[in-house]
């Protein structure tokens, strides 16, 4: 009752990162006395990846005493010092290194799907985070498509409760799914956004303000979100939630180490084919070096994690680490995520607010009336000028056409949807003949769509459209896109159609985990950051418990 009556004002229970943090400055504290391993010394577990799952649990297990080492292949942001109010000058925050597409609907990969350095794709994510639903476990059980997960929501719900806190999530009550309260109240609903709701009534859809990560009042040395516009690229000011400013801190004053600009070339395998260690790059001094610990978990997310275990080959892994039933890489997903923008007469200026201001998940769960299974939600985003104009672009608008649309852009408002689309095997990430600077193969993504997505897809559009339509827009304009991948190295009841267990452990390794959204079995209709850290949080029980 108590937290209910402090809300975002309480201190969370877990984390003490938002009190740890310097208040006149956006770098993170206490680097100078950070904890340093020697490569030979054996840490208790090494982690691959400075993200959202990696962060995670580093937090939590070097609140438990735990000696951790993360290896992240980027630099260690500072806000200050890196972050800048420009879409171009914000490139370096994105894996921007050469990767195959292929398949019938190929993906854009970059900028849009993931992230390098500390922190990790939440860097510049637009603070969407919801949960996921409890349909979502039991996807094939309830609507005969997807997979079923080996845990369900409710074992989730505690650590989606305590992220919220922490992250801080703001927004209003959400009726949908599993119905529940954010720690911040909504932030201010813009006008475009009050046009998007007044269209989405007309239309008899439900909408929502929020949930965002973003701080809706002050939260420890975390200030007030200033509508700076540039969530995407970086929060100059430390309101919108990533592990850098989250969960790191708190990860460092308890004796993690973050160990930035070293790039995972392997997981190395002893004789009795348990983990050893990790060797990587010091992308500093150009060393190659291995770190030594008593177990790994490997949260690269659905592109790295699935290439570094298919490089890491050995005699007991041929094909690559844990790829004994060649189901490394398979399964990954993304969102369908077009966008239908709409022009106003007045000025109506989409950046000025959080990116998913206004959202709805009505249409989320199966509808067979649809003609298809899963759905989709609903949301504001806010695209700056250059994505603004891929928009354009994207409805054949060139030269004197364009030119004038970029003019227009302040008349503009823009919706977006997430669709859930469907796990299938041949979507999956594999190694190509081409290699890095460093002589590991370049990633390779396949990826076609099958007649379930398309038809969600093309439903989702035609809703965008028709909320536009009541809003009385008076043009719209039309882009199709992916966001947030997930899967690659999914968790499962059997080795025989999965790479881990129900507690993130592979199969083949029993001291090697994957902390990251690889090991979601479905994608939802929901931005998978969240749930990503739940997982995280669950695992670090698991693993402080079992030791």
């Amino acid at each position: 009752m108590l937290r209910q009556v402090l809300k975002g004002s309480s201190r969370p229970r877990h984390n003490d990162s938002a009190w740890l943090l310097d208040p006149q400055r956006r770098g993170v504290p206490n680097r100078d006395r950070m904890q340093r391993h020697a490569d030979s010394d054996e840490v208790d577990l090494c982690i691959v990846g400075a993200g959202a799952g990696g962060s995670v649990l580093a937090q939590r297990l070097a609140r438990r005493g735990w000696r951790v080492v993360v290896l992240e292949s980027g630099r260690f942001w500072d806000p200050d010092r890196d972050w800048v109010s420009d879409e171009a000058g914000s490139h370096g925050l994105y894996w921007t290194e050469q990767r195959v597409i292929g398949g019938t609907d190929p993906v854009e990969l970059g900028k849009n799907n993931s992230g390098e350095g500390v922190g990790g794709s939440m860097v510049h994510f637009a603070g969407y985070a919801p949960r996921f639903h409890p349909s979502d476990f039991a996807t094939r059980s309830r609507d005969g498509v997807g997979a079923d997960w080996p845990i369900s929501y409710a074992e989730l719900k505690p650590h989606y409760e305590d992220m919220e806190r922490e992250l801080p999530v703001a927004g209003q009550h959400w009726p949908w799914g599993d119905p529940h309260s954010y720690p911040h109240s909504p932030h201010p609903v813009s006008g475009g956004a009050a046009r998007v709701w007044r269209g989405a009534m007309k239309a008899g859809i439900d909408m929502r303000v929020g949930p965002v990560a973003i701080t809706n009042g002050v939260m420890g040395n975390r200030p007030h979100c200033i509508y700076r516009g540039f969530c995407l690229q970086g929060c100059k000011v430390d309101a919108k939630a990533s592990p850098l400013v989250t969960h790191l801190p708190d990860a460092i004053e308890h004796g993690a180490e973050i160990r930035a600009d070293c790039r995972a070339v392997r997981v190395e395998i002893d004789s009795n084919g348990r983990a050893a260690g990790v060797v990587y790059v010091d992308r500093t001094t150009g060393d190659m070096r291995m770190q030594r610990a008593a177990a790994v978990a490997v949260a690269g997310y659905s592109i790295e994690t699935p290439r570094l275990l298919l490089h890491s080959v050995s005699t007991q892994f041929p094909g690559g680490l844990c790829n004994n039933e060649d189901q490394v890489g398979r399964y990954v997903m993304v969102q369908g995520a077009s966008q239908v923008a709409g022009r106003f007469p007045d000025e109506v200026r989409c950046y000025k607010a959080p990116p998913p201001e206004v959202s709805s998940e009505q249409f989320y769960e199966t509808d067979a009336r649809r003609g298809f299974a899963r759905g989709f939600a609903l949301q504001t985003v806010s695209p700056l000028p250059i994505a603004w104009s891929e928009h354009v672009l994207a409805g054949g608008h060139w030269g004197d056409a364009l030119r004038e649309y970029m003019r227009d852009y302040n008349h503009w408002f823009v919706m977006g949807v997430l669709c859930e689309l469907l796990p299938r095997p041949g979507n999956r990430v594999t190694l190509a003949d081409e290699t890095d600077a460093y002589g590991v193969p370049v990633a390779r993504l396949d990826y076609t769509q099958c007649d379930n997505d398309r038809r969600n897809i093309a439903f989702a559009k035609d809703v965008m459209h028709e909320i536009w339509l009541q809003a009385e827009a008076q043009d719209v304009l039309t882009i199709d896109r992916y966001a947030h991948l997930i899967g690659g190295c999914r968790m499962g009841f059997s080795p025989v159609d999965s790479v881990c267990d129900k507690n993130q452990r592979t199969w083949a390794v029993p001291n090697l985990f994957i902390a990251d959204g690889s090991v979601c079995p479905t994608q939802g209709s929901a931005n998978p950051a969240l749930t990503i850290m739940a997982l995280s949080a669950r695992l670090a029980d698991h693993l402080s418990h079992a030791a």
